[in-house]
């Protein structure tokens, strides 16, 4: 089978010069080429030393006769654009790094590509890319930090911020905290939407089997990188695309490995995206259905009690489908040329769990802890929870859904009716919630922040404020056509849809009204009317009403990449992609 590069080769005859220029030899350019894409640079931990990771798997293609060229697109941190208008970029950049990866690897065709990122966008947008490529491909999740002293992780800032703020804590401790909660390289050491994506790119079958959400500084990630340029080099010359790898079963084994983690809720914009790219359609009623019964077993942090480092120490997402064995599609292939089931039977063989354990006697002895494997992964016969770790729920304030992660939420949330608190803005409402102005009871409600309305930014700090408030934290709930940090915790419900902008009925809410919340029923529903309970047909009729009287607001962003987003960003139960 000719190779694509050597098909460009002779027909531009430019070609073979610029890359000698470039540094190439000229014994190069006849072997496969492959495209090695990063995320790296210095906008945050995660991808900080990819570059590490770069020349490993440049390595790695060259001793299996190839030749990796070496490409960046660097993300940005949402953590570092908290509280800003910056975290409006944040979705979109997603978009934005799918593109840079479909025009490098076609405006001069490679014969296959080793993707390399962390991060909450740079890891979705990746596997986007790579999809959209449809040329053999591995990806390379770039791992995890170490957690700090007293196993201090990123996603207690913003409880240490909360307190500073209320003067529960002093200004020493609150900056203890920020200068030992990122003590490495990696992303965030805890089960966000970082974490989350590492772990769906391994699930989805499009990472070596292991190598998803290790420790970033491990000598083991610099192995599975170079692995992958081999594997790249081989699924070349094979010619094994994502196409032939990634089915909707694959989907449905990461979903059921997305409810045993406690998944990020941002997956359920990322996944249906990465989806659409080999047109498959799923949404979150897809999530729901899988979630429903599914077994919850990865005791770390938000959710958890233990920081992320620990996950590949406990044998990381193949010890995760070990426990989910019956229930998975194990006919699936992966990039490793053999189907899941394969996969899983090798690692068995192969020393894989010992070697993690051994990794495991280590941290045990460095933190000063006495942890197993079923400390961190619990037997599927015992679970932390039985019905997943995700909630869609519908009703006449989300017609088209909401997502809640229940096994953040306290209990005593699952079930109640709340007076109405709306705000336009993040501002606003964590505003009026740090002064006190928020009663048990409320629904605050933030809206205007999805992707038509500003980018759909996380909600980070509000739901921290209200989480870590001891009295708030289990009798008030946060509705939002925004999203969420996969660090959120508490009464949180994300992704509202319709949202405000486009006219959903989150718009029309008013003062005093009545909302229910039922997570086992999957309510979210207006029931009353300033405070006086309605039937169901009289919230219609006065919803018809509001929303004759109601008028957009004026576009917030009215040139750039958030003007472009917000004209074109697909509905938040759909992934949020561009649609044109």
């Amino acid at each position: 089978m000719a190779l694509i590069s050597q098909k460009m080769r002779a027909h531009a005859p430019e070609l073979d010069p610029l890359r000698l220029g470039t540094g190439w030899k000229k014994e190069d350019l006849s072997k496969p080429q492959i495209i090695i894409e990063s995320t790296f640079g210095d906008s945050h931990p995660g991808s900080g030393h990819l570059d590490q990771l770069v020349e490993a798997a440049r390595q790695g293609a060259a001793e299996a006769g190839g030749h990796g060229a070496r490409y960046f697109c660097t993300d940005m941190c949402d953590g570092e654009s908290q509280g800003t208008d910056g975290i409006n970029f944040s979705l979109a950049s997603r978009e934005m790094i799918a593109n840079m990866i479909e025009i490098h690897a076609c405006a001069t065709p490679f014969d296959g590509a080793v993707l390399i990122a962390s991060c909450d966008k740079g890891m979705p947008g990746s596997l986007m890319g790579m999809l959209r490529l449809n040329i053999p491909s591995v990806m390379v999740p770039g791992g995890v930090m170490n957690a700090g002293p007293e196993l201090l992780t990123l996603e207690q800032l913003g409880m240490y911020s909360a307190q500073y703020e209320r003067g529960e804590i002093d200004e020493a401790k609150f900056c203890w905290a920020k200068e030992n909660a990122c003590p490495s390289c990696g992303a965030c050491s805890f089960i966000g939407t970082a974490s989350s994506m590492q772990i769906m790119a391994e699930a989805l079958g499009l990472a070596l089997p292991g190598s998803a959400l290790l420790p970033a500084a491990s000598p083991d990630l610099l192995s599975y990188a170079r692995q992958a340029g081999q594997q790249a080099v081989k699924l070349a010359n094979d010619g094994l695309r994502p196409s032939d790898i990634v089915t909707m079963s694959s989907f449905e084994n990461a979903i059921l490995v997305h409810a045993a983690i406690s998944g990020s809720t941002n997956c359920l914009l990322h996944l249906p995206a990465i989806a659409h790219e080999l047109g498959l359609h799923m949404d979150g009623d897809t999530f729901d259905r899988l979630h429903r019964g599914a077994h919850y077993l990865l005791n770390l942090r938000p959710a958890g009690k233990w920081p992320a480092e620990f996950f590949y120490y406990a044998g990381g997402v193949p010890a995760i489908m070990e426990e989910l064995r019956p229930h998975l599609h194990l006919d699936v292939m992966t990039v490793t040329g053999k189907t899941l089931g394969e996969n899983l039977d090798e690692l068995k063989e192969n020393g894989f769990y010992a070697h993690c354990q051994k990794w495991l006697e280590e941290a045990n002895q460095k933190y000063g802890i006495h942890l197993t494997k079923e400390d961190i992964i619990r037997p599927y016969a015992s679970p932390i929870g039985t019905d997943g770790s995700i909630s869609v729920l519908k009703g006449n304030l989300a017609p088209l859904g909401a997502v809640i992660k229940h096994t953040a939420c306290p209990k005593e949330m699952f079930s109640a009716v709340l007076r109405a608190r709306p705000f336009d803005s993040e501002e606003e409402a964590i505003d009026a919630i740090l002064r006190h102005r928020v009663q048990p009871g409320d629904a605050v409600f933030i809206r205007y922040e999805g992707p038509q309305g500003s980018g759909m930014p996380e909600m980070f700090y509000t739901s921290e404020a209200i989480s870590s408030d001891q009295e708030l934290g289990r009798t008030i709930a946060l509705i939002t056509d925004g999203r969420f940090s996969g660090a959120s915790t508490g009464p949180v419900i994300g992704h509202c849809s319709p949202e405000a902008q486009a006219g959903g009925p989150i718009a029309l809410v008013e003062e005093g009204d009545l909302i229910q919340l039922d997570v086992k029923e999957r309510i979210l529903a207006i029931v009353g009317i300033h405070g006086e309970r309605k039937t169901p047909e009289e919230i219609d009729q006065v919803l018809l009403e509001r929303k004759a009287r109601w008028q957009p607001k004026p576009r917030k962003y009215e040139s750039g990449v958030l003007r472009l987003f917000s004209e074109h960003a697909a509905s938040p139960m759909e992934g949020a992609y561009l649609k044109f």
